[in-house]
């Protein structure tokens, strides 16, 4: 029996939104992966610097809507699965997030497996650990 593909369209700021929750929710986890978060800290001072009294999540979504790079860098995998993201690859992928997980996440019934799933498929385009 062939199955069929159910895939969901997001708009640019649903995007964001979701990628941001995930980034509050579950970055964390990349820890357990040997997954180092990584950004350039001149970047973001120069973003924080357009907010007021942001948290630590939000200053990293400024810095990708500035046009700035947040990267995964492989420790565990001699740098097998290190990449970068731009504001661009939200864009164009947390939609390909299993659809359970998006829907978990736009109904606010997401948990850090949801938020996972989200920054897997962000960073990598498809879940790679866990």
């Amino acid at each position: 029996m062939k199955t069929k593909e159910i895939k969901m369209k997001l708009g640019k700021n649903l995007s964001e939104e979701i990628f941001y929750n995930a980034l509050c929710n579950g970055l964390s986890l990349m820890q357990g992966y040997e997954l180092e978060f990584s950004y350039d800290i001149e970047e973001y001072k120069k973003s924080r610097n357009k907010l007021e009294n942001p948290c630590w999540e939000e200053v990293l979504m400024q810095m990708l809507k500035d046009g700035y790079k947040l990267t995964l860098i492989d420790e565990g995998c001699e740098g097998e699965y290190t990449r970068s993201i731009t504001i661009e690859d939200v864009h164009e992928r947390v939609e390909n997030t299993e659809l359970p997980h998006l829907i978990n996440m736009i109904n606010e019934q997401d948990d850090c497996n949801t938020a996972d799933a989200i920054l897997q498929t962000t960073f990598f385009e498809e879940i790679i650990f866990g």
